[in-house]
């Protein structure tokens, strides 16, 4: 069945979609950054980059099922670029 997901499960965190933007996070009203971070803590990615993958993944796999292939896994490509200091 087609509906909305369930949101709100992170309470001080929003992340926010935009068709046209992407992803934005803020954290207590603060503007924050998307990261991967591995089980033991590395940072291997953050910021706008990761917010643009996550938004492309998604997107795809979205069309993926629009078309009729909903079962499919979407993969992303490495993210190439390094990794910007976070303070």
């Amino acid at each position: 069945m087609i509906g909305d997901q369930i949101t709100g499960s992170l309470p001080q965190v929003i992340i926010q979609a935009v068709t046209h933007e992407g992803l934005t996070v803020t954290v207590d009203g603060q503007a924050a950054q998307l990261a991967v971070v591995t089980c033991d803590g590395r940072i291997i990615a953050a910021g706008v980059e990761v917010a643009n993958e996550a938004r492309a993944v998604a997107v795809n796999s979205y069309r993926s099922f629009l078309k009729g292939r909903g079962h499919l896994r979407i993969l992303s490509a490495p993210l190439t670029q390094g990794l910007r200091a976070i303070a």
